[in-house]
């Protein structure tokens, strides 16, 4: 399944505020949702089962969350952050312990 199998992309308030915060564009996660790799699912999130994605953005990496509401045929984008180097291994695909 596509990142993004919807062309409707509906953004949390939460969404919106981090990525005023970290100068993230919707263009951009437009680009993630096309270009990105889901590296962990979320299949009990309410009310849809989500999944974190990475992807890099001018050199940056960058997690998104999205959620996927079939029924109405969108994606919803619940947050999105910079991958902390600290918590993440080298490629920021798996959580260090």
């Amino acid at each position: 399944m596509s990142l993004m199998p919807y062309d409707k992309l509906t953004f949390r308030f939460h969404a919106v505020q981090r990525m005023f915060e970290r100068d993230i564009s919707v263009d951009e996660i437009r680009t993630i949702l096309k270009t990105g790799e889901v590296i962990e699912d979320y299949p009990n999130d309410k009310p849809y089962p989500s999944n974190l994605i990475l992807a890099r953005v001018k050199n940056r990496p960058l997690h998104p969350v999205a959620a996927h509401y079939h029924e109405k045929k969108e994606t919803i984008i619940i947050t999105v952050y910079e991958p902390d180097p600290e918590k993440w291994d080298l490629d920021f695909k798996k959580r260090r312990r």
